[in-house]
């Protein structure tokens, strides 16, 4: 059973109460609203925020495209003569100030079909993530927590296994896997089955994209008003780097994005509007940033 239309309205209404949240919090920049086509089939709702008093940049973006499906996707599905659709919202936001963690979260939702229009295979994927670049303990827990109680209704295994699976794959392979950030939840590939149908599955993904604000606002207006330096400025920058590596080289839904003719200026909206890279650099032992290395690894945010 499809369900792309209850998915397409989630997704929209979700994007309008993020965006008016954002726009309150930050009190001066307004999101800038492109709508754009895809050559191949549907298209998508662009918003971008920029140089407020809170957010630096940032980009919350909804888009359902569809047609044939490449070839390039094809091969990796194992499938042929196909068609597809895809429908989700991304957002990722970059604030100024370094002491407001950089996040990121998305929910989407795709069908396969046959060449008659028949759907023969769908998946929901999903998740949120913090980066920080300073950060207070209770913090990262306030934000794992969240999360945690979107998914316990669904399921007791399900938060420890969809943070495991964020540890695994937000991190930068070709820096010693190093994470990008101090995770939160990601599941992908979640099909209908006899256990969950597509409704159940439906529900899961809500949940969770209900409690991204809940999870995120307070940390906002908790340290958006904190004093910093070119110092933090430069630590923030710094690590901004190791996003643009991540997001790059090794995020699958830049590569999806791009391998299906999507719009380049939407699918790069993720990226900061400032960032640096140094020759073999290392923060000073003891220090904040020392101390933030140290978070970069699996650990248990629930129970500290």
């Amino acid at each position: 059973m499809s369900i792309k239309n209850e998915f397409i309205a989630f997704i929209r209404d979700l994007q309008d109460e993020i965006c008016s949240a954002f726009e309150k919090t930050d009190g001066k920049a307004t999101f800038r609203e492109d709508h754009w086509e895809r050559p191949g089939g549907g298209g998508g709702r662009s918003r971008v925020i920029a140089d407020g008093n809170v957010f630096e940049k940032g980009g919350v973006s909804t888009s359902v495209v569809h047609g044939d499906l490449p070839e390039v996707m094809a091969q990796q599905f194992g499938v042929s003569n196909s068609k597809f659709m895809a429908c989700g919202i991304s957002l990722v936001i970059h604030p100024l100030n370094p002491f407001v963690p950089t996040v990121h979260a998305n929910f989407r939702y795709f069908e396969l079909y046959d060449q008659d229009g028949q759907l023969k295979d769908s998946w929901f994927g999903g998740g949120a993530d913090l980066t920080p670049y300073y950060l207070e303990e209770k913090d990262g827990s306030h934000f794992h927590r969240t999360f945690k109680e979107a998914c316990d209704p669904f399921g007791a295994d399900l938060y420890p296994k969809y943070k495991k699976h964020c540890d695994e794959y937000f991190v930068n392979k070709h820096r010693n896997n190093e994470a990008r950030g101090i995770g939160g939840i990601f599941y992908d590939y979640l099909r209908p089955n006899a256990e969950k149908t597509a409704e159940e599955l439906f529900a899961f993904s809500k949940a969770n994209g209900k409690a991204f604000l809940k999870a995120y606002l307070p940390i906002v207006e908790k340290t958006k008003d904190l004093p910093y330096t070119e110092a933090h400025r430069s630590w923030q920058a710094y690590r901004r780097g190791r996003y643009v590596e991540f997001n790059l080289i090794h995020d699958r839904g830049t590569l999806f994005g791009l391998k299906t003719n999507g719009r380049t200026e939407s699918i790069l909206m993720s990226l900061p509007p400032v960032a640096r890279w140094e020759y073999d650099f290392h923060p000073v032992p003891g220090s904040p940033e020392a101390q933030l290395t140290e978070w970069l690894k699996p650990r248990d945010w629930i129970n500290i």
